[in-house]
């Protein structure tokens, strides 16, 4: 079962209404003895989102929800989880300018007593509500959070998208690869976009470089509308690249600003919160050409052209992938932690994540019902991330990640160029 909301507007969240999600007839349901290896459970797995449909990152949405609705019809057409279907309610996050909607959706899903959430997308949300979804026992995983100081935040918190530590890192390193040794950073004072840049400074600066501007004290107000000033001042500490590290809401007015002020868009670097396919037209396209030869990265492999088609059944109106790898990764482990545990609650599922997740060894495994076969057979399992990512780590981060780097064309589009795979540190 698919439940779609907006905390307090009772809206349908856009691309997520469509699905019935029902088990299989004919005996296909499993019950009993092989339902689990703890015993089974006739409680249902509810799983909660909360993650963007409004506001600043609300590009993630669709490719989000359509990951998690993904693996739960994959879980549901196999027979369910304890002879039940899995249901999801779907709920808005916005950004943390409108920080009200996320904490009225979380309070939303506790009340509806959800053992799961997935989201939300970004950090700076999650910091507002993962204590209070935490503090009742509730397991929260985000598919797109990669503020470094949510690292080992809570027993009950994970993320199946690496820390910026591993992003910065490959972004600092592709900068400096390209030649340059002056960078200047736009980047907004919220904690993903400092985050990132303190990874991208360190970078920079291990390998002799300068970052001549967006250093500490130099960031934007996150509600900024006027980037001539502070573009002005960027380019006048000249830069050899410049790195955007915002949201998309800012992104378009930042890039016009640069085109305005003469800057060469091919020494531009874009990141996770602000890639996408800008286009020719509509209020976030450019001219032609505009952004040819910049780049960007995102976290997470590049999704094969199998999968892009099974989300493109949830979704047909998908026009990126960006985490609905990492949210189907999600989905699957807390299903699959429930099944391990033979109980849906929280605690349970908890329990069950990291060893799930092959951070103790076991049989490698695909997709639910090769994973829940094993299980059923007493083995071990070692869950492979169609995203990419490796067994958490004892900070419930991935201990591994690629990170893909995509290049614009003349249509402002972007394409994939190439994966870097890099270890997550700990401590």
């Amino acid at each position: 079962m698919i439940r779609s909301t907006r905390a307090g507007r009772g809206l349908a969240v856009a691309g997520a209404v469509a699905l019935a999600l029902t088990a299989c007839s004919s005996g296909s349901s499993d019950t009993g003895d092989g339902e689990a290896t703890g015993g089974g459970s006739g409680e249902p797995l509810r799983i909660g989102t909360i993650l963007p449909v409004t506001g600043s990152l609300a590009q993630l949405g669709p490719p989000e929800i359509a990951g998690v609705d993904l693996a739960v019809k994959e879980i549901n057409d196999a027979g369910g989880l304890f002879g039940a279907d899995v249901e999801v309610e779907h709920t808005d996050s916005s950004d943390a300018e409108n920080a009200s909607v996320a904490t009225g959706s979380a309070q939303q899903l506790i009340s509806s007593g959800v053992s799961v959430v997935i989201g939300a997308a970004s950090s700076s949300v999650t910091k507002n509500i993962v204590d209070d979804i935490t503090g009742a026992g509730i397991v929260q995983v985000s598919p797109a959070n990669t503020a470094t100081d949510l690292s080992g935040y809570s027993d009950f918190y994970f993320r199946t998208a690496p820390p910026d530590t591993v992003q910065g890192d490959v972004l600092g390193n592709l900068i400096v690869g390209d030649g340059a040794s002056n960078v200047g950073i736009l980047v907004f004072n919220d904690s993903y976009g400092t985050s990132l840049r303190d990874v991208v400074e360190g970078v920079v600066t291990e390998a002799g470089g300068t970052v001549v501007y967006g250093t500490s004290g130099e960031e934007f107000d996150p509600t900024e509308t006027n980037f001539a000033t502070i573009v002005a001042d960027a380019i006048a500490a000249s830069p050899d690249a410049i790195a955007i590290l915002s949201f998309t809401n800012q992104t378009p007015a930042i890039v016009r600003e640069l085109v305005s002020q003469g800057w060469d868009m091919s020494k531009t670097y874009f990141v996770d919160g602000n890639l996408q396919n800008f286009g020719v037209e509509g209020d976030i396209g450019f001219p032609a050409g505009t952004l040819a030869d910049a780049q960007g990265t995102l976290p997470g492999a590049y999704p094969s052209e199998e999968f892009q088609a099974r989300m493109l059944e949830i979704d047909p109106d998908l026009k990126d992938y960006s985490y609905g790898p990492e949210s189907y990764d999600a989905t699957m482990l807390v299903a699959l932690a429930a099944f391990k545990g033979g109980a849906s609650d929280g605690e349970t599922i908890q329990a069950n994540m990291v060893a799930v997740s092959g951070a103790d060894g076991g049989t490698d495994c695909t997709g639910w019902e090769e994973c829940k076969a094993l299980l059923e057979d007493g083995e071990d399992i070692a869950y492979q991330a169609v995203s990419g990512v490796g067994p958490f780590n004892e900070a419930n981060d991935p201990s591994s990640a690629f990170i893909g780097i995509y290049q614009f064309g003349p249509e402002n589009t972007y394409t994939f160029s190439r994966s870097e795979e890099g270890e997550v540190p700990q401590g």
